[in-house]
């Protein structure tokens, strides 16, 4: 994989450079409320617009359905962009229509631009192959150079992602080349004891990766709304809260698998519970009350990871020579549920070892509860990236680049 160093050694003035950014950002309305994305692209931008490069940006957001959605517009993105750099970004307010290929014709040496989101045309995520090539063609038309660092999509099979850099010479940029170098870590170069930290709402997003890790992780702790399907699998009751009855029995083999593997699987073993889940928007007092694992009431629902749980696990990674944490513990959205994250949290902060943050809603919560992002050794921009690679996927965007 040829990285943008390598671009750069080779000179980049007055070439027009293609970055295949991730700028898929949470909005309230038009305003971003957590740009952690923008600022992970920012030292490849500059890099290419401070050696001369006509930078073209470029980058999904949210799911429009293949067609223009204002709500989904990347104008937003493209304006805290110019603030992180400090100069101006141009926007096209198209992906390769006429407004794109004026706004990149108009770009200087050391311009950058920002053109629509890649999703208001159905070739990015068409599956398919004649259509996703067409709309490759036409976004090839307006580059010299392809530079993929949107992390974040490279487990996706879309234009921009797999059939683009086919058309173009290509480069990874630095936070593609940053992500690839941890996620090796993880799998190749471990630091032992390795622990895994996995939380988020359904166990179905999480049992590929667990599937691998039971070959490899010395220990694996589980939380969030996961949890309960693997307490349902000791015979616990549950009550409301949230079970994927139909993984019961895939549950029950992992966790079968796990004592034979030697690997420790840790479970919550106190939760806190209400009769309904709560208001994420007003933030109202939720008034939960704590009881054991295996004491869940009937008509109560678990939304995070008790006081003795958060004990247990701040404990199980206190020696960790390697940590990986993908999923929050509890709805740390809300302030009574976020406490069980947010000792996950600071146990990795206080862990001796290498500690990464799989992207997603863990990278958000760690920002969320006002944690110093350096406290950590890596916060992934790319949740779902992350999984796949450590479950041994071949990831489209990233084959794209080493060919």
């Amino acid at each position: 994989m040829k990285t943008i160093d390598e671009l750069l050694s080779e000179g980049v003035a007055g070439k027009r450079v293609f970055v295949r950014a991730d700028l898929n950002v949470p909005l309230d309305g038009t305003t971003i409320t957590d740009d952690g994305r923008i600022r992970a692209v920012v030292p490849t931008v500059k890099a290419l617009a401070d050696a001369g490069a006509r930078v073209i940006v470029a980058s999904h957001l949210g799911r429009p359905k293949g067609a223009p959605d204002p709500a989904f517009s990347l104008a937003p993105a493209a304006a805290r962009l110019g603030e992180l750099l400090g100069a101006d970004v141009a926007f096209a307010e198209d992906t390769v229509g006429t407004s794109a290929e004026s706004t990149v014709t108009g770009l200087s040496d050391g311009g950058v631009a920002v053109i629509e989101n890649l999703r208001f045309n159905a070739g990015e995520t068409s599956k398919d192959d004649a259509e996703r090539a067409a709309f490759a063609d036409r976004l090839a038309g307006l580059a010299d150079v392809y530079v993929g660092d949107g992390f974040g999509a490279v487990h996706r099979k879309h234009a921009s992602v797999f059939d683009l850099p086919k058309r173009l010479p290509h480069y990874a940029g630095y936070l593609i080349a940053t992500e690839v170098g941890v996620l090796k870590k993880l799998t190749d170069d471990v630091k032992r004891p390795y622990v895994v930290a996995l939380g988020g709402a359904k166990v179905s997003d999480k049992l590929a990766v667990i599937d691998q890790l039971l070959g490899r992780a010395d220990r694996l702790l589980i939380g969030g709304g996961m949890a309960y399907t693997f307490l349902k699998a000791k015979g616990y009751e549950v009550g409301i809260s949230l079970l994927q009855e139909d993984q019961i029995p895939a549950v029950k083999e992992y966790i079968e698998r796990a004592e034979k593997n030697g690997v420790e699987l840790v479970l919550p073993v106190d939760v806190l519970v209400a009769p309904e889940f709560p208001d994420l928007k007003t933030k109202a007092p939720a008034n939960p009350t704590t009881v054991a694992a295996d004491a869940i009431p009937a008509d109560q629902e678990g939304l995070d990871i008790g006081p003795e749980t958060r004990k247990l696990y701040a404990s199980k990674l206190a020696d960790a020579g390697t940590v990986f944490w993908n999923g929050p513990m509890g709805v740390f959205e809300h302030p009574d549920y976020a406490e069980g994250t947010k000792a996950v949290a600071q146990a990795l902060v206080d862990a001796p070892g290498f500690t990464v943050v799989g992207g997603g809603d863990s990278a958000a919560a760690v920002r969320t509860l006002g944690f110093d992002e350096n406290a950590f050794g890596h916060i992934s921009t790319g949740g779902g990236a992350s999984l796949e690679y450590l479950e041994g996927k071949t990831l489209p965007g990233l084959a794209a680049l080493e060919d």
